[in-house]
C-alpha cells in the first residue's frame, strides 16, 4: 500500500510540475500577443478583477478565519516581491523589445543563484549531483537564449529588467521558504494578487493607463493571463515549494526558457534553430539530474542498516518539518 501511495504521490508531483512549467511559460507570451494596449493597462486588468473574485471567495469560504494579521502582512510583503515586482519587470522587458525566450533567461539564472544562497540563508547543502544538473541546465538555457539574441532589437539597458524580475522572485521565494507563516494556497494567492492590484492601480492612475481598449482580443488576453500565469502558475509555484523543496522547484525553471522559446517560435514566428534544440535537450537533462538526485535523497533509509542521521543534504519542504 505504501508503494502505491508513493507512486501516486510521484505521479501527482510530475503532473503538477508539467502544468507549472506550461502555465508559467505562458506568462511571457501574453504581453507579446496582446499588443493593442500598454503592458501596464494589461497588468491592471489582469489583477484587479481577479483580486475582487479572490477576496469574495476567501470571505465566503472562511479561508482567512483565525489567521493572524501578522501572517497576512508577511504574505503581503512576499506578494510585493514575488508577484508585483516580477510581473511588472517581465512585462516591461517584453514591451521594450526583449524576445520572449530571452526574457525567460531570468528563470535560467535563478536556480544557480538560489543554489548558492540556500546554504547561508536556509542552512541546506546542494549535493554534487544537483550542482552538475544545475550547470548542465544553465548551459542549455544559455544556448536557447543565445540563439534568439539576434532577433531582438531591444536596447542594452532593457536587459536589466529581466534581472530585476529575477531578483524580486528570489527575494519573495526565500521570504516564503524562511517564513513560519502557513497560510493556505487560496489565501496566499488572494493576498498576493490584492497587493499587486493595489500597487498597479496607483501606478496606472498616475501614468494615465487605466482605460482598457474595447477590443475582444484584449479581454481574451486578460482572462487567459488571470487564469493561467496568475492563478495556476503561482498556485503551483507555492504548492510545489512546500512539496518538493526550493532546489527541485527552481530546477524546473530551467524548462521555462525552452518552453517559452518553442511557443514563441510557434505563435510569434521567433527564431528556432538547431542550437536552440540542443539547448532544449541540455535543459531537460539538467532538470532530470537534479530531480533524480532529490528523489534518491528523499527515500527513507533502513534503520537497521545504519544509524539515523540528520538529513542535512536534502532540501526538505517546509511543511515536512
Amino acid at each position: 500500500m505504501s508503494k502505491q501511495i508513493g507512486v501516486l504521490r510521484l505521479g501527482v508531483t510530475i503532473l503538477a510540475s508539467a502544468a507549472f512549467v506550461a502555465t508559467w511559460s505562458s506568462g511571457f507570451l501574453v504581453p507579446a500577443i496582446a499588443t493593442d494596449a500598454s503592458p501596464l493597462t494589461l497588468l491592471v486588468w489582469r489583477f484587479v478583477p481577479l483580486a475582487v473574485v479572490l477576496i469574495v471567495v476567501v470571505l465566503a469560504s472562511g479561508a482567512a478565519r483565525g489567521v493572524p494579521r501578522a501572517d497576512m502582512r508577511r504574505q503581503a510583503l512576499i506578494g510585493i516581491f514575488a508577484q508585483f515586482g516580477y510581473c511588472a519587470a517581465v512585462y516591461a522587458a517584453v514591451a521594450a523589445g526583449v524576445a520572449t525566450g530571452t526574457t525567460a533567461l531570468i528563470d535560467a539564472v535563478q536556480p544557480l543563484v538560489v543554489a548558492m544562497l540556500v546554504g547561508p540563508l536556509l542552512g541546506l547543502r546542494v549535493r554534487a549531483a544537483q550542482w552538475a544538473g544545475l550547470v548542465l541546465g544553465a548551459l542549455g538555457v544559455l544556448l536557447v537564449v543565445r540563439s534568439q539574441l539576434g532577433g531582438s532589437d531591444a536596447p542594452p539597458s532593457a536587459y536589466l529588467l529581466p534581472a530585476l524580475a529575477m531578483v524580486c522572485l528570489i527575494i519573495g521565494t526565500f521570504l516564503q521558504r524562511r517564513s513560519a507563516v502557513h497560510t493556505g494556497v487560496l489565501l496566499t494567492l488572494a493576498i498576493h494578487v490584492t497587493v499587486t492590484a493595489v500597487a498597479l492601480l496607483l501606478i496606472a492612475a498616475f501614468a494615465g493607463a487605466l482605460v482598457p481598449p474595447a477590443s475582444g482580443t484584449f479581454w481574451i488576453a486578460v482572462a487567459f493571463s488571470a487564469a493561467f500565469p496568475t492563478l495556476a502558475a503561482y498556485g503551483l509555484y507555492w504548492w510545489l515549494l512546500r512539496r518538493v523543496g526550493i532546489t527541485a522547484l527552481n530546477a524546473l525553471l530551467f524548462l521555462v526558457a525552452p518552453a517559452t522559446a518553442a511557443a514563441g517560435a510557434l505563435l510569434l514566428g521567433e527564431q528556432l534553430t538547431v542550437v536552440t534544440l540542443i539547448g532544449f535537450v541540455l535543459c531537460g537533462a539538467g532538470v532530470g539530474v537534479v530531480l533524480a538526485s532529490e528523489s534518491r535523497a528523499s527515500r527513507p533509509r533502513d534503520p537497521h542498516s545504519q544509524p539515523l542521521r540528520r538529513r542535512i543534504a536534502s532540501d526538505e519542504p517546509a511543511t515536512s518539518r
